[in-house]
């Protein structure tokens, strides 16, 4: 076991391990650190605490010291800096004519080196606009191009919610999305339902995947054939899946059908899999469903790109 800190550097950004040094380290303590970039400011999400050594990557560069009045002075003078940078820079931009949107600027703790974050259709050259600017910074210049998702982790915003992003409160990565998570949550396949601010499927269809593929695997299709706890059979109309309760469309007379809830329990019912013929051209239908909205999100993809294209020729 080794003891460690976990120290962040950007608002939700990767938390990084660092040796305490010996130190009694509280969350919500400023320290000093050394990282690949130079001499950081981050501030602690983790305070001490024993982590198995597989968990790390050795050797852990230790605290250099606790936050002084000193560096949070520092510190905030770089934070009034980065504004004036990132109008610079801009400006620059302008002037060199380049179809890139300018993000956000940072200056490292030691001020050893500015960096500028950007998004750009492609790649840009942009090596006389990094000769433009060291001579105006007289530091090292780094230009750092982002996908969108970084773009909205980046400037934040409100989702769909009512709360603050995902990525910009608290998710320290992105993880992987799709469009099966949508499908097997019950939730429509219009991208603008199920797309974030940036653009792409919303992270939080993560979140429940997992309870909806258990409840889901209690459940039949609807489609399916199933047999009810009072005899009777019938086609499933519709399913809740919170509730785990199905709607069955039953024969109750020769030419008389009528539409029952059930608990999912008091039916029975072939795997999933095996589904009818009337549930294959049901399956078929949903599979249509998921192709149009596929290509719903690539139209989607390329209308922003148009757009973004346009704000900047503007």
């Amino acid at each position: 076991m080794v003891t460690i800190i976990g120290v962040r550097f950007r608002t939700a950004g990767k938390i990084y391990y660092f040796d305490p040094a010996g130190k009694q380290i509280k969350r919500g303590d400023h320290v000093i650190v050394e990282t690949a970039r130079g001499i950081e400011y981050g501030y602690v999400v983790l305070g001490n605490r024993q982590v198995e050594d597989s968990k790390v990557v050795s050797p852990l560069k230790p605290v250099i010291r606790m936050a002084t009045p000193e560096d949070e002075a520092v510190e905030k003078r770089n934070r009034e800096k980065e504004k004036d940078a990132f109008k610079i820079c801009q400006e620059k931009i302008k002037k060199h004519n380049l179809e890139m949107k300018l993000i956000d600027a940072e200056y490292t703790f030691d001020n050893n080196k500015v960096l500028f974050y950007f998004t750009a259709d492609g790649r840009i050259d942009f090596r006389e606009l990094v000769k433009d600017l060291a001579s105006v910074f007289r530091t090292r210049i780094e230009l750092r191009q982002v996908g969108v998702r970084d773009e909205t982790k980046i400037m934040g915003g409100v989702g769909i919610c009512g709360r603050v992003l995902c990525c910009h409160s608290f998710l320290s990565d992105f993880i992987p999305v799709s469009i099966k998570m949508a499908k097997e949550q019950n939730l429509s396949l219009n991208p603008s339902k199920i797309s974030g601010v940036c653009g792409r499927l919303m992270c939080c269809l993560k979140n429940e995947e997992e309870t909806y593929e258990v409840l889901n695997s209690r459940l039949p299709s609807p489609g399916d054939y199933v047999t009810t706890n009072d005899g009777l059979k019938g086609e499933v109309h519709s399913v809740n899946v919170l509730r785990q309760l199905v709607k069955v469309v039953v024969v109750v007379d020769k030419d008389e059908k009528e539409i029952r809830e059930y608990r999912a329990d008091q039916l029975k019912f072939k795997p999933r899999k095996k589904k009818g013929s009337k549930g294959k051209e049901k399956e078929k239908e949903r599979n249509k469903e998921k192709d149009a909205s596929d290509e719903e999100l690539k139209k989607l993809e390329a209308l922003e790109k148009k757009e973004r294209k346009s704000k900047l020729d503007d």
